[in-house]
């Protein structure tokens, strides 16, 4: 029998029993959206979240960590808290795939930048100082910049534009600190003044001068200013002009200031002068650390303690496996968000399939429903398949008949299904938007993703149940025998 004939019969018996063909198909629409609406929001899941690491600018950058300068004053049982307190220019603590042995030193630094596939290696610097500006005096977090950069976090400004040179008396502030500092915009903080406060004492400390200073019988001598001025006053040590101020992160939660691996910091400086800052007003537990270390042997006497952390920007994702590898020979420890990508893939796997299945079984109730039309079919045409094997057909064909309904039913209800659930997502994200997002500021956001493998695997999975389900009825119909089935009533 040809093909066509066999297709336009399934269809004429179809018809017949329109009802009972309609309700066995919506057991299979029902089962197909089901799945493909319970899986694609895994998928929308695992594409928003890829999506929002790489809008954080997370593949492109790596943190390397070296040896602390506790470890390498044999201090190791410091509480974790305690680290902060030392002001060695520490950020936060990242697992890493390598406990490292080597101090992150700017010979480390200069190796490091010449990895293949490394475009820059910034330092982590950081520290909290008062400021001064607009005659508002606050105390922010400060940290160092590599200029040029090319990290996202200094794409988008409220006003102004990035440091112009790594030599640069220049600052990029945040708009919390242009409204601790009482501008009334953004704009206005543009070209204003920025001063690095400090004491007295600690500017005299730091320039090794004595506290008495030379004296004639008893009485001091020097400019009449410095006796003048009253003990524990400010100087102003650094001056900086604002140059650019940083857009806050949107009400949505979408990605600000706040990218990449480096630590966020009100204020922003040149690195250079970030870190003479923090080798000029280095605090005295950092001192002592320093000391332990030289002591025992940790670090050479012409050694500086280096940095805690760097942050290492590379030209292609492609190149963070073998940078990483080549820290690992240098003794340094690192951490990437790609390093976790194979756990969070696996995660969402585990998610899908799970999603998967219980829309799966949605769709094997659906093929019991199948059996039973095709098998009821077969007491209502019982005397049809005897005509038919009475005039020559044989077995092979009377079964791709019930095959061929099956088929049908398969992927109508499976193309049906894959619409409905394309609906489905289209109303969940506008509710989701309406009632949810919106009244919170945000931004719609597709929770779903419909890629064209799952809705034409769906309708494949569905002509596979279909077909299955009906091996049974196609071979009770093939087994009749002609005879009886002729005096069938």
């Amino acid at each position: 029998m040809p093909f066509l004939d066999l297709l336009k019969l399934a269809f004429r018996n179809l018809r017949e029993a329109r009802l009972r063909a309609t309700l066995t198909s919506m057991g299979v629409i029902v089962g197909v959206a089901v799945i493909v609406t319970m899986v694609s929001f895994g998928l929308g899941l695992q594409r928003n979240l890829l999506s929002r690491f790489k809008a954080l600018d997370l593949f492109n950058e790596m943190t390397v960590f070296g040896k602390s300068l506790a470890a390498a004053a044999g201090n190791l049982d410091r509480p974790s808290g305690a680290r902060r307190a030392t002001g060695d220019n520490q950020g936060p603590r990242l697992p890493t795939n390598v406990a490292p042995t080597r101090i992150l030193d700017d010979a480390a630094i200069a190796e490091i930048a010449k990895i293949p596939g490394v475009s820059y290696v910034e330092p982590y610097i950081g520290f909290v100082v008062e400021c001064r500006a607009n005659a508002k005096v606050f105390g922010h977090s400060v940290a160092g910049a590599t200029v040029p950069n090319s990290s996202s976090r200094f794409k988008d400004f409220a006003a102004g534009q990035m440091i112009s040179s790594a030599t640069a008396d220049e600052a990029i502030v945040s708009e919390e600190t242009t409204r601790a500092a009482g501008f009334a915009s953004p704009a206005d903080a543009i070209g204003k003044t920025l001063e690095f406060l400090v004491a007295n004492n600690e500017k005299g400390k730091s320039d090794e001068t004595s506290d008495e200073g030379p004296s004639f019988f008893g009485l001091p001598l020097g400019d009449a200013d410095n006796r003048d001025q009253p003990k524990g006053s400010v100087t102003v040590a650094r001056t900086l002009r604002i140059v650019g101020v940083l857009a806050e992160p949107k009400q949505d939660g979408r990605p600000g200031p706040s990218r990449g691996l480096m630590p966020t910091a009100d204020i922003y400086i040149p690195l250079a002068a970030a870190k003479r800052w923090s080798d000029e007003h280095q605090n005295e537990q950092a001192r002592v650390l320093m000391a332990l270390a030289r002591e025992s042997g940790g670090i050479g006497e012409d050694q500086n303690p280096g940095y805690f952390s760097a942050v290492v920007r590379v030209n292609d994702p492609v190149a963070l496996t073998s940078v990483r590898d080549r820290l690992k020979e240098l003794g340094l420890g690192s951490f990437s968000i790609v390093d976790q990508l194979d756990q969070i893939r696996t995660v969402f796997l585990i998610i899908n399939s799970v999603l998967g299945l219980l829309g799966g079984i949605s769709l094997l109730v659906a093929s019991f429903g199948i059996a039973n039309t095709m098998i009821m079919s077969i007491l209502e045409r019982t005397r049809e398949i005897g005509i038919m094997k009475a005039i020559g057909a044989e077995d092979r064909e009377i079964k791709l008949i019930f095959f061929f309904e099956a088929a049908v039913i398969g992927v109508s209800g499976g193309v049906i299904g894959s619409l409905a659930a394309w609906g489905i997502d289209a109303i969940s994200n506008r509710l989701a938007y309406r009632f949810i997002l919106k009244p919170q500021g945000a931004s719609f956001v597709d929770f779903f993703h419909l890629p064209p493998w799952l809705w034409l695997g769906a309708i494949l999975f569905a002509l596979s149940v279909s077909i299955l389900a009906a091996l049974y009825p196609a071979a009770r119909a093939a087994r009749i025998d002609p005879v009886r089935a002729l005096r069938h009533d």
